[in-house]
């Protein structure tokens, strides 16, 4: 099992109240349940930063060389995927 540290987290009453009552219908612990809460949030979150780093690289490097996909290669593309084709992804 993974090394554990206890974190206290102070929350309103009203939500406190929601935990257990959720936690009742799922057969869940409010523990589990705040634990499961901050494991997705935690993946979600970490999506977004990658992806925004990713788009930041590529936002870079075209304004270093100017290279781009033209608009109706890409269109022609996207209809290609919609039809069920598997073209292969534009180039420059």
């Amino acid at each position: 099992m993974a090394d554990t540290v206890t974190m206290g987290v102070k929350l309103d009453a009203k939500t406190k109240k929601r935990l257990k009552s959720l936690g009742a219908l799922k057969d869940r612990s409010p523990h589990y349940l705040m634990r499961e809460a901050i494991a997705q949030y935690l993946e979600r979150e970490e999506l977004i930063e990658r992806e925004r780093r990713i788009t930041l690289e590529r936002w870079q490097k075209y304004e270093l060389t100017g290279e781009a996909i033209d608009h109706a290669r890409v269109s022609d593309w996207i209809e290609k995927l919609t039809i069920g084709e598997q073209p292969p992804h534009p180039k420059n």
